[in-house]
């Protein structure tokens, strides 16, 4: 019997290929979703003509997909035809034959400084809680770390000596990333007596959990949906629109542009494969640029 063409797929992106559990689980998905329509299009994945993919991208938009989301799936929907095409598993690459689906550019969402310290300065109190959502909060604007970077975060990559952590980012690509001293006193009163301490369980559930740096109520290591729901937390008690992690990530890129940091910096410190990935924050400095000179300039104003 013949090896399913998806599954053949899916162990060339985890061994050759090398990427994270949380992108082979995302191409799995979007690729399912369009054999689960090819089914209902009593067709599949060996027969599937160029005109079935593009039938599949106007069915995505009928029913209210986002255009990046649109995009995303198509693209794993045309790398999954170009791996077969390549091994030799199907002859041709109909997805070679349609276009690729444009995304409008956007601005990434950042919040103001003044937000910033209204969000900090809403995490209250001192028990374990507290000291842990504080030092999340820190350490997401001081690093610009992805959240899963934060959640698979191990006592083992942060130097408190030096104020240096070292992160692993999309494809287990390693970063030394530096941190600020609000950054570090939140980590020292989280990992002082009563902070990380005080959420060790009696047993680990594994070795790897007992080296988490963040914990969640049960001591394993949070969730990325735990660290939404912190962000979201102090953002309604700061009274700030709802906001992600990402927007302290696009917070920390915006504000350092802002204050003349170099753009490879930046790239760097983000971890951006390509300059052009940083290139999209001088948009947003650009934008705050434009609203200061509105704001300071006598000439610029509107007339009331």
């Amino acid at each position: 019997m013949a090896a399913d063409p998806l599954d053949t797929f899916m162990t060339w992106m985890r061994v050759e290929q090398g990427r994270s559990l949380n992108t082979l689980m995302a191409y799995q998905r979007d690729i399912n979703g369009f054999v689960i329509w090819l089914k209902e299009q009593k067709a599949n994945v060996m027969n599937a003509s160029p005109q079935h993919l593009e039938r599949f991208v106007a069915h995505l938009r009928a029913v209210g997909k986002a255009p990046k989301s649109v995009a995303r799936q198509f693209a794993a929907v045309r790398m999954f035809y170009r791996y077969l095409a390549q091994e030799g598993i199907r002859a041709e690459n109909p997805a070679a034959l349609v276009d690729g689906v444009k995304v409008p550019s956007s601005l990434p969402k950042a919040i103001s400084e003044d937000e910033v310290a209204l969000l900090l300065a809403a995490v209250t109190g001192v028990d374990s809680f507290a000291r842990r959502d504080r030092a999340i909060l820190e350490f997401l604007y001081a690093t610009g770390a992805r959240v899963a970077e934060v959640c698979t975060l191990s006592m083992s990559d942060i130097d408190m000596q030096d104020s240096l952590v070292r992160l692993f980012g999309k494809g287990s690509k390693e970063r030394i990333v530096p941190f600020g001293r609000p950054c570090h006193e939140a980590l020292s009163d989280y990992f002082d007596l009563g902070g990380r301490d005080a959420l060790v369980p009696e047993q680990w559930a594994s070795r790897e959990a007992s080296d988490a740096v963040f914990l969640g109520v049960h001591g394993t290591r949070l969730s990325r949906q735990a660290v939404f729901n912190i962000v979201r937390k102090y953002a309604a008690l700061a009274n700030i629109k709802e906001i992600s992690p990402h927007a302290l990530r696009h917070s920390c890129a915006t504000h350092m542009l802002v204050h003349g940091a170099d753009l490879r910096v930046v790239q760097e410190l983000l971890g951006h494969a390509s300059v052009s990935t940083t290139q999209i924050y001088t948009k947003v400095d650009n934008e705050v640029l434009y609203e200061m000179y509105r704001e300071a300039h006598p000439r610029a104003r509107k007339k009331s």
